[in-house]
This record gives C-alpha cells, sequence and structure tokens, in this order.
C-alpha cells in the first residue's frame, strides 16, 4: 500500500528549502552570479557598460552589479593574448558616449584611426566610461578593470568630478558597499571627508529576497542583449533636444565655495593618486576633457553652465601642479573643441567634435609609446 503524501508538511518542507536556499546559497554566490551571462557568445559584446534611463528604447538598462556589467562588454570576450595593445577609456558620460553612436565615441574614433605601436601591434581600444560624475565611481571601475590586462589607461576628468560632496552620489558606488569599503580600505582613503560614513549592507540584503531587483535586471539585462545584437542600438536617440545653454548665469559660486575658498583639500585629488596604484603599474594618462567655452551672456563670468571662470582655472591649475607633483602624465583638451560641437550638455561633444580629441589623443599616444 503507498503511503499517503501529506500535502500541507509538503509544502512547509518545500518553502523550508526554498529559505534555505534564498539565505544560503545565494549570499555564497554573492556578486558572481553576474558572471553567469550570453554575451561574447550567443550575442556579441557590448561596446560600452550599460547604462539607460529607457531601457524598452535603447535595448539596455542601468545596474549596479559590476560582474554582469563586464561580462556583457566586449573586453571580456578574450585575455589579452599580446596581439594587441589593450587601451582602456575612464571617464564620464561624455566618453561613455551621451547621443553618440558606438561608431562615434572616442573608443569608436580611436579604434578607427587603426593605430599600431612601433612594433606593429594593433591598439585596441575599450570603452569603460560611466554617465554620472565622480572619481570614486572611476576608481571601482579602474580596479575591477585591471582584471582585463590593459596596456595603457586613458582617465579622462572634468572639475565637475572632484568636489569631496560627489563622491559617494553616483548610484554605481551608492549600490556596492562593500566594494567601495574595500577600495577604499585598500589604498587607505578615508570615507568621512567625502560625506560619509562606512558603507554597511545587512546580512538580509544579500539574500534571495534583499538581491531580487539585483537577480532581476541581470536577467532583462540578457534579454535586451538579444536586441543589441540584432539591432547594434544601445541607446535612445530623441528626434529632439536641449541644447546646452549658451547664455549663462551672474552666479559664480561653485559648490558652495566663492572665488578664493576652494582648496586643494576640497576637491578629491587624493582619488587620482589611488587609480594609478590601482593600476598595478600600467601607464596611466590623465586627461582633462574638452568643455563648452560659451560666448554668450555672462560668459565673462562664467564658461558655461556648470564652471564659473574662477572656479575652473584653479581646478586646471591645482591639477597641473598635482600631476606634476606625483609624476603623472597630463593632457589637458579643456578648450580643444569649438563651442557649436557641442550638444546638450557643457562635456558632451558631436561626433565631429570627438573627432577632433581622437585625433589629438591618437598622436600623443603613438608619442608616448615611441622609443
Amino acid at each position: 500500500m503507498r503511503p499517503q503524501i501529506n500535502y500541507p508538511r509538503l509544502a512547509i518542507k518545500t518553502l523550508i528549502m526554498l529559505l534555505i536556499i534564498g539565505l544560503i546559497l545565494v549570499p555564497a554566490l554573492g556578486p558572481s552570479i553576474g558572471k553567469l551571462s550570453i554575451y561574447n557568445w550567443l550575442v556579441p559584446g557590448r561596446v560600452r557598460l550599460p547604462f539607460s534611463d529607457t531601457p524598452q528604447l535603447a535595448y539596455n538598462l542601468s545596474l549596479f552589479n559590476l560582474e554582469a556589467m563586464f561580462a556583457s562588454h566586449r573586453i571580456s570576450a578574450t585575455p589579452n593574448a599580446g596581439d594587441e595593445y589593450r587601451v582602456i577609456l575612464l571617464g564620464d558620460s561624455a566618453t561613455w558616449g551621451t547621443l553618440l553612436r558606438p561608431e562615434d565615441t572616442l573608443s569608436g574614433q580611436l579604434n578607427q584611426l587603426a593605430l599600431t605601436t612601433p612594433e606593429g601591434t594593433p591598439l585596441k581600444f575599450y570603452n569603460l566610461g560611466y554617465p554620472t560624475l565622480s572619481l570614486a565611481k572611476d576608481l571601482l571601475l579602474i580596479e575591477r578593470a585591471m582584471a582585463y590586462e590593459p596596456d595603457l589607461i586613458l582617465w579622462l576628468v572634468t572639475l565637475e568630478s572632484f568636489p569631496t560632496d560627489k563622491q559617494l552620489t553616483s548610484p554605481l558606488v551608492e549600490n556596492n558597499p562593500r566594494a567601495v569599503n574595500a577600495v577604499f580600505e585598500k589604498y587607505q582613503l578615508a570615507l568621512e571627508p567625502y560625506g560619509g560614513d562606512k558603507f554597511s549592507q545587512s546580512y538580509w540584503d544579500t539574500t534571495l529576497f534583499g538581491q531580487r531587483r539585483n537577480l532581476a535586471d541581470i536577467i532583462r539585462l540578457q534579454l535586451y542583449g538579444v536586441m543589441w545584437g540584432i539591432t547594434g542600438i544601445d541607446q535612445y536617440y530623441p528626434p529632439q533636444y536641449e541644447a546646452a545653454a549658451r547664455d549663462l548665469s551672474d552666479q559664480v559660486t561653485f559648490h558652495g565655495w566663492e572665488e578664493g575658498d576652494m582648496g586643494e583639500t576640497d576637491l578629491a585629488l587624493e582619488i587620482v593618486s589611488a587609480g594609478a596604484a590601482a593600476a598595478e603599474g600600467t601607464p596611466v594618462i590623465l586627461v582633462n576633457e574638452p568643455i563648452l567655452v560659451s560666448q554668450g551672456e555672462n560668459s565673462d563670468l562664467r564658461y558655461n553652465f556648470y564652471y564659473p571662470r574662477w572656479a575652473y582655472d584653479h581646478y586646471r591649475t591645482l591639477l597641473r601642479d598635482f600631476s606634476g607633483d606625483h609624476e603623472l602624465t597630463y593632457l589637458d583638451y579643456w578648450d580643444l573643441i569649438p563651442p557649436g560641437e557641442f550638444t546638450n550638455t557643457a562635456i558632451h561633444a558631436t561626433p565631429d567634435g570627438v573627432s577632433l580629441l581622437a585625433a589629438e589623443l591618437g598622436a600623443q599616444i603613438q608619442a608616448y609609446l615611441a622609443p
């Protein structure tokens, strides 16, 4: 005689097993669950890190699992076997390429130059820029990118990434507390000067329940990968957008500072040093990216929406002197692109504007590599 099944007891046991999986297995997997990816085998790797506020139109989305972000990128396709000179680009939305097709981004145009080392090894440029302005965000990405053995790092920066109150506000930083704690401790950086204490994450945050949004986003990223592979679209391009302001306010404070108030300790220059240390001997070229230099109303007081003239001029002096004191290779292209070649912000350029920067950087890199 077959024993009768006690369905209520079976349901309770099943629920208990699911809880065990959620409480033990998922925390044990941790961020490594993001390594499960269809990119670079079923669908092509993305040419820039996933980011979008309009997923259904862009076939892309913003998520904060670093493993999943890098697993979706073409840099994860193959290890650096020495048959290419691998250059990674770090920076903000200007480097990522807001309103630009992949081929029109800085990395895309640098790749089109078909540069080689003096020995004939082709240079391959990888776009690891990510929207939001924060050097701490860039430090996280440098630390993670070293697994892909770059030969050179181009780190594009602008003043708005430097104020101490900007460092912990990037969603990529806020949503990676363990990684932030680890990298700050590794390079002996204190969180307190940046307006925060030690990032905390409860045990429950690491469980299946706590990670449900993270897991859902990872799955959605795979689904959008199919459309990315078919269309090559990874960003929504609106038919119209509001152009960056040329007529400016007469207000000249910057992050609450009056002229003469902003000192070296108010900017996160130590994170630049940490980024160079994270590169583990890989050369880093620090690039002050071009900005819109307005010729409109109050342009005698401000360069653009972001920057009063006094603040930006002082920043350039501080960054130049800091780079010299710390033996960092530094290039300043702040006024390289004409005002008419900027799009919706004072740091986003047109394809023609980006081509000017690509040409200058390409020449500088080849000079840097010359014997």
